[in-house]
């Protein structure tokens, strides 16, 4: 059965090679813990025992999550194709993960970072786009697909395209602004239309591959690591305005969040601080007094 199961996944859900491994992995797993017990009579204790022994043996929530995922897929397969009358996961949990916080560059890292000299047009680009994920917050796939239309350097502006087709005004910082007009200086003609602000190779819009190969680069040349990805910039940006500011809000419409509470997840501030912070300063929230 699970031989057969590994095909389904491999030739009909084209799953990578990768997760065809880990689903294999954790399914035979509960294989040997049942000891060759049939699988169309397996029971929920058994599935709940096995979660506890994982999570005893010293096994992460999210792998543990994901072993009783892969047992739930399988049992899924068996019921669709008439080899099993019941799934024994129903109602079995996984211990809670507990969400972990994007890592982040300290300001001094943040400054080491961008006093990186240029020395060819690629390395002009490098450090705008570093200047401009840092200073304004953006996403990876906002900078990406970033247009020469969006940049108001007389007013210190750049449109951004967000999720669900929303699109929100960021404010470039002074550093920023100067290191996009020397990319623009060093910019290469090209004649896609619109105009990509990021390019690559051929003149074309900048691959975001492209964009964190780059940014390990630059973390390479200054701070002497390669952990550097374009996320952890945006991270950075949040945390350290919210810390000097204490603005949630601000933050929240900088990062174009449609919910508070997902802004508070790049933060290292306790949540229901920010709240009160929120309460005690936004005139709408203001509670009048007896």
């Amino acid at each position: 059965m699970l031989q057969r199961f590994v095909d389904y996944l491999r030739h009909e859900r084209r799953y990578s090679p990768h997760t065809v491994t880990d689903y294999t992995r954790d399914i035979a797993r509960f294989r040997s813990a049942i000891e060759g017990f049939p699988w169309d009579a397996v029971s929920t204790h058994q599935v709940t025992a096995h979660v506890a022994r994982l999570h005893a043996a010293g096994q992460a929530p999210r792998s543990i999550q994901r072993a009783l995922s892969s047992l739930r897929s399988f049992y899924r397969y068996l019921l669709r194709q008439g080899l099993a009358a019941r799934d024994p996961t129903t109602g079995v949990r996984a211990p809670k993960a507990h969400a972990r916080l994007p890592k982040l560059l300290d300001t001094d890292q943040a400054a080491q970072l961008l006093a990186f000299v240029p020395a060819d047009p690629d390395d002009v680009r490098d450090l705008a786009i570093a200047e401009l994920l840092y200073g304004s917050g953006l996403r990876l796939a906002e900078l990406t697909g970033a247009n020469m239309s969006d940049i108001d350097l007389a007013d210190g502006l750049i449109v951004v395209h967000g999720k669900g087709g929303k699109s929100r005004q960021v404010p470039l910082g002074r550093q920023s602004m100067a290191a996009l007009e020397q990319w623009l200086a060093a910019r290469p003609a090209t004649a896609a239309f619109p105009q990509p602000l990021f390019t690559g190779r051929g003149g074309k819009r900048i691959n975001p591959r492209t964009v964190s190969r780059r940014l390990k680069r630059l973390a390479v040349l200054q701070l002497g690591s390669d952990e550097l990805h374009p996320h952890m910039l945006r991270h950075s940006f949040a945390s350290h305005l919210l810390e000097s500011s204490s603005d949630l809000r601000a933050v929240q419409e900088l990062l174009g969040h449609a919910d508070i509470a997902t802004t508070q997840i790049y933060t290292h501030l306790d949540f229901q601080h920010l709240a009160k912070v929120y309460d005690a300063a936004h005139p709408r929230a203001r509670r009048r007094s007896d």
